[in-house]
């Protein structure tokens, strides 16, 4: 096979590999977004005096095992404003915040 070929082959496989890792990546992001909405509202979570904490709100310094997407996941929530942390700490959903994300 000509080098300049295998050189090409080489570049458009590390795309793909990097392309594929970038959406896996935003797929379990998106699973840990579903999955921190649904404990808050299982929790009824609702406004500031129903706030509740969550365990996986700071991440670890020391972690074994597989990477956990949850303290990621919860950071994008609070910036899109659909998840808001109160003042102590815990955190409930933006009421309306369905209409929020269909808007966009």
């Amino acid at each position: 096979m000509n080098d300049t070929l295998q050189i090409i082959l080489g570049i458009l496989i590390l795309i793909v590999v990097f392309m594929g890792t970038r959406l896996l990546m935003g797929l379990k992001i998106k699973n840990a977004c579903k999955r921190i909405m649904d404990d808050l509202e299982k929790k009824e979570a609702f406004d500031s005096l129903r706030a509740v904490d969550l365990p996986y709100a700071q991440s670890k310094a020391f972690n074994i095992g597989l990477r956990n997407y949850h303290p990621k996941a919860l950071e994008y929530l609070i910036q899109a404003g659909v998840v808001i942390r109160s003042s102590q700490g815990k955190y409930y959903m933006k009421s309306g915040w369905q209409e929020q994300i269909n808007q966009d």
